[in-house]
This record gives structure tokens, sequence and C-alpha cells, in this order.
């Protein structure tokens, strides 16, 4: 096990049990800290996720690879589109029925109980190092918390006393498997490919600011700075 796996997979065990105290309590504060951090995750989707995700499609897909067409990992990536958007969508129908509420919460739990624990898999596995593995992280950090607080906004109660915990263990799962099992890589290009989708769609559904809380200079500078480091060391460190 790598530092970088240390490092990492302790920061997003972190998130998810401390993330309701992390996000600051102030509205014009915490508006400007979403905006922000939302602009990281944008930036990350566009500028590693998309480009990696052609890049695995490109691999597989090629003459004579283990795939036959030029899209099967898209359409993984739709599949986690479809699942998440279908979740969110049973969870908005919910909000005018309150004893319907806590159900959907826990399906949203388990789902994101998941979605952590592949994540977290195939972060580990991935074998990111060093300074690549920091930026990398980061984003994925501030994408977590960004899911924490959707969920403790939606029950703070179950988060605190139950929520945070699944949410950890389930990273601390993924880690666990991630050192001690080798999946065949097209397996986990599927696993990429299925995440891949789900955090598309939450980055740009949720973790946007909605109109009245976006503090369009902070969205801006998160996303400009993440974009510039991470393609700067790209182009100075081959990442």
């Amino acid at each position: 096990m790598t530092i970088g796996a240390l490092i990492t997979g302790v920061l997003f065990i972190f998130i998810q049990l401390f993330a309701n105290r992390l996000i600051p309590s102030s509205r014009i504060r915490r508006g400007r800290w979403l905006s922000f951090s939302g602009g990281i995750a944008v930036s990350y989707v566009f500028v590693y996720v998309l480009p990696a995700l052609h890049e695995q499609q490109a691999v597989y897909g090629e003459e004579g690879s283990q795939l036959t067409m030029e899209s099967e990992l898209y359409f993984v990536g739709l599949i986690g589109v479809l699942v998440l958007f279908g979740i969110k969508k049973i969870a908005d129908n919910a909000e005018q029925k309150t004893y319907r509420l806590s159900n959907v919460f826990w399906v949203e739990l388990g789902f994101f109980s998941i979605y952590n624990m592949l994540i977290s898999y195939v972060v580990i596995t991935s074998q990111v190092a060093g300074w690549q593995a920091v930026f990398y992280s980061t984003a994925i950090g501030t994408h977590f918390l960004a899911v924490s607080y959707d969920l403790w906004s939606e029950d703070a109660d179950r988060y605190r006393k139950v929520g945070r915990y699944l949410l950890a263990v389930a990273i601390l799962i993924g880690w666990i498997v991630g050192l001690w099992i080798t999946l065949p890589s097209l397996i986990v290009a599927i696993i990429f490919a299925f995440i891949s989708g789900a955090m598309i769609l939450n980055v740009l559904k949720e973790e946007l600011p909605s109109k009245r809380k976006t503090h369009f200079p902070s969205f801006v500078l998160g996303s400009v700075s993440y974009t510039f480091i991470v393609i700067a060391l790209k182009y100075f460190f081959e990442w």
C-alpha cells in the first residue's frame, strides 16, 4: 500500500464522518464554499472523468479487444446516470409526502454507500501516487463532501446517527477490497464507467449551487484554478 493510498483512504473516511461540520454555518460563507467546491467538481469532470472514460473506451473498444463496439462503456455510464436520476426523482416526489421521505432517504443512503465503496475501490486500485493523488483526492473529497451535505440536509438526525457511519464504512470496505483483491481490468473499467455517469449527473444537478446561492467568482476561481493546476502538472510531469 502506498502512502498516497493511505492518506486518500483516511481523508475520505474523515470527510464522511464530519461533512456536516466542515461546511460553514454562515449562509454567505456556505454559499461561497459550495460554489468554490462545485467549480472544482465540474473541473474534475471535464479534465479527468470524461477524458479517462474516453481513453478506456478506446482501449477496450479497439478491433480485436474485449469489447465489440465503440460505445459500451458510455452505455454503462448512461446506466449510472439513469439509476441516480431515478433515485433523485423519487426523492423529489417524496418531498410532498413526508411519510415516504424517510424510506427514500434510506434508498439514497444505500445507493451512495455502494457508490462510495466503488469509488474507493477504483481510486485505491489505480495506484495514483504523489501530487497526482493529492489533486485527484481533493476533487473526489469535495464531491464526497457535497453528497454527504445533501444527505444531511434531507435528514440531519438520521445522517448523524447512522448515515455518516455507513458512508465511511463503505469507503473502508472499498479500500480494503482494493488492497487485497484485483479484478480484471475490464471489470474495473465498467465500474469506473458506471460511477462516472452517476458522478457527472450529481455534479451538474446537485453540486452546482442554485441561482440564489451561487457566488459566481468563487465558482470560477475553483474551476479555473483546479483546471490550471491539473493541466500544468500533466504538462510538466506527464501524468
